[in-house]
């Protein structure tokens, strides 16, 4: 066939059957070239493995070439190499090297080839003492790399993505493309580049087929977008083991200012899940027994580490599930009548300090330990909308206008409709969302916002309590998390530890919440500072050392079981915080015993103390 239009239309009709064109090369000596070319396969095949020896090899012919060219250079060769081992050891991380154990591996192999370097270029590579030296040195440091399991598993991952074309024709995805591909932790993640015509959605779809392509368990395959959020682009992630399959202690607290992302719980990557909440309202939302209650005994664990944070919360559960962290917690309402209470405080709070603020010509509440931020924490949201309908409309002002002022929401909610939500603008406030299981798909919508579904937030599919999805800035992609679990031992010791040392609103918002029980006289469940005052440092008609006579006098008549916290408030007008602090010293110097959760009593002479 002459004609070379012609030729290139039988080419292209060739390819579009799937035929390949074959060369066929006639050597004139088969076998020879044959072995050559199996060895060669050979040895690419398994290059990981044999790095070892192909850098004994290389090292052992630069030897040979400088000591017969620069046998004046060993000197300068010892120093490079002690050098290039002090940098690996510091800053290898920059450079592939994550852990201290492989970064100190890395110097020591670099250090002892460039010692074995510097003497061979001196005396030559084979003088006998240096020939064993190089044999038995390279066997030694080759043992940690055929056995580094990071090695093994990107010689895996390479291998096993050799057959993605045949699978991903098996499947229905033919075109796409293997882009990168890593190894971390419990797994790997590839990019890939989608054909003409292909979609995430199509890849979404296709999941249950790309494990059984790539041999894996169910539920390990991820698919997301890729941060530059091409549409023929896509992002796979592999777990070889599901790094969520039990649950994670909690290690203690992460921050110690609101300012700073709190660690909810590892990503399935290993990296921590900050989350900051400052400023943010949020919604912890999530069927019944999907995990919200850990993930706010997390959070709680984090904010009373903070000293410039005020914690206000609602548990119309009697206190079941806040009522632990109540010697953290500056006001904790238990009924409706309180709810109601502290919520009119709160709004209160925000219009005094959006009043200090304009008249400071400022836009934004400083946070710091002196003016410190409030969060209301309300657990079970739509019970609140039942069986407190009046204080829904100081939820909408606070959702509305309270992060200028650092007056923030945090609600815990099974399904968070509008109806649930009390048909006001609370909903739509909330930028900061935390999905855990749901039971309907449609809830993921409902939680996380409208279209997340599509998108790829399958929290339908989360399959333990604590696993949750989070959609807040700065994580807009669907990675699952799970949140540590808080045992109730670690809540009372954490919360025995913080107790003392929790701050108190500054002296503006304590004036609003004081005008605020005078306008509602009888309804004031928790006055506004030590001694009731809207100042503490000014004087009042119970000055501080009557009342801790009163706190003592309180003790000593306390009965047999204890008398609680609420009691000694009423008692002696001190806050919260104030009294636990004269109840860890009392108990210190052992004049007071604690009988029960949340009870004390002073100790008789007959009792022996601590």
């Amino acid at each position: 066939m002459t004609n070379y239009r012609k030729m290139r239309r039988q080419a292209r009709l060739a390819r579009r059957g799937g035929l390949q064109p074959m060369m066929v090369i006639n050597t004139g000596d088969e076998f020879p070239e044959t072995v050559g070319v199996l060895l060669a396969r050979w040895a690419w095949r398994y290059r990981s493995e044999l790095a070892p020896l192909g850098v004994t090899a290389a090292l052992a012919a630069a030897a040979w070439w400088l000591h017969h060219t620069r046998p004046h250079w060993w000197v300068p060769i010892a120093v490079l190499a002690a050098v290039a081992a002090w940098a690996v050891a510091l800053f290898g991380a920059r450079w592939r090297f994550p852990t201290l154990i492989e970064r100190m591996y890395a110097a020591v192999t670099i250090y002892a080839g460039g010692i074995w370097l510097s003497a061979a270029t001196a005396v030559g590579p084979s003088v006998p003492l240096l020939r064993e030296a190089l044999v038995i040195g390279a066997l030694i440091l080759s043992v940690p790399w055929w056995a580094h399991r990071r090695r093994r598993a990107k010689v895996t991952l390479e291998r096993k993505l050799q057959a993605w074309p045949d699978i991903a024709r098996a499947i229905g995805l033919a075109g796409a493309e293997v882009m990168s591909a890593t190894v971390d932790v419990w797994g790997w993640r590839a990019r890939f580049r989608l054909a003409r015509g292909q979609t995430i959605k199509d890849v979404v779809a296709k999941i249950p087929a790309i494990e059984s392509g790539l041999g894996t368990f169910r539920g390990a395959v991820r698919v997301y977008p890729t941060p530059d959020d091409l549409a023929n682009r896509c992002e796979i992630r592999v777990l070889d083991m599901d790094p969520h399959a039990g649950s994670i202690p909690w290690p203690g607290p992460s921050v110690t200012s609101i300012t700073q992302p709190v660690d909810l719980g590892p990503f399935e990557d290993a990296s921590p899940c900050r989350v900051l909440f400052a400023r943010l309202h949020g919604i912890f939302g999530g069927t019944t027994g999907s995990g919200k209650s850990g993930g706010l005994n997390v959070l709680m664990g984090n904010l009373v580490a903070c000293r410039d944070v005020v914690i206000w919360a609602i548990d119309l559960k009697k206190g079941m599930e806040l009522g632990p962290w109540e010697s953290c917690i500056d006001r904790l309402a238990t009924t409706p009548e309180q709810a109601i209470t502290l919520l009119r405080d709160a709004v209160a709070v925000l219009e005094a300090r959006a009043a200090l603020l304009a008249a400071a010509g400022k836009r934004a509440w400083e946070i710091s330990p002196d003016m410190p931020a409030l969060i209301i924490i309300i657990d079970e949201y739509a019970e609140l909308a039942d069986e407190a309908p009046g204080a829904m409309s100081d939820t909408d002002s606070i959702a509305r206008l309270g992060r200028a002022v650092a007056v923030t929401l945090i609600a815990a909610t099974q399904r968070p409709t509008q109806k649930a939500m009390g048909q006001g603008a609370v909903r739509s406030q909330m930028d900061l969302r935390i999905c855990f299981r749901v039971r309907e798909p449609r809830d993921v919508d409902l939680i996380l916002g409208q279209g997340m579904l599509k998108a790829g937030w399958d929290a339908h599919n989360l399959n333990a309590p604590g696993k949750f999805l989070v959609s807040a800035p700065g994580h807009d992609r669907p990675k699952r998390a799970r949140a540590y679990l808080l045992t109730d031992q670690a809540v009372t010791e954490t919360a025995a530890h913080y107790s003392g040392y929790r701050p108190e609103l500054d002296a503006e918002s304590r004036r609003a919440v004081a005008d605020a029980a005078n306008a509602h006289p009888g309804q004031d469940e928790n006055p506004a500072g030590d001694n009731g005052s809207p100042d503490a440092n000014e004087p009042s008609g119970r000055p501080s050392t009557t009342a801790e006579q009163s706190l003592w006098m309180a003790l000593v008549m306390a009965p047999d079981e204890g008398i609680g916290v609420g009691d000694l408030m009423n008692a002696t007008g001190m806050t919260r915080p104030t009294i636990y602090r004269h109840l860890r010293e009392y108990v210190r110097t052992g004049h007071v015993m604690q009988v029960s959760r949340g009870r004390w009593r002073a100790r008789t002479t007959e009792e022996p103390s601590p």
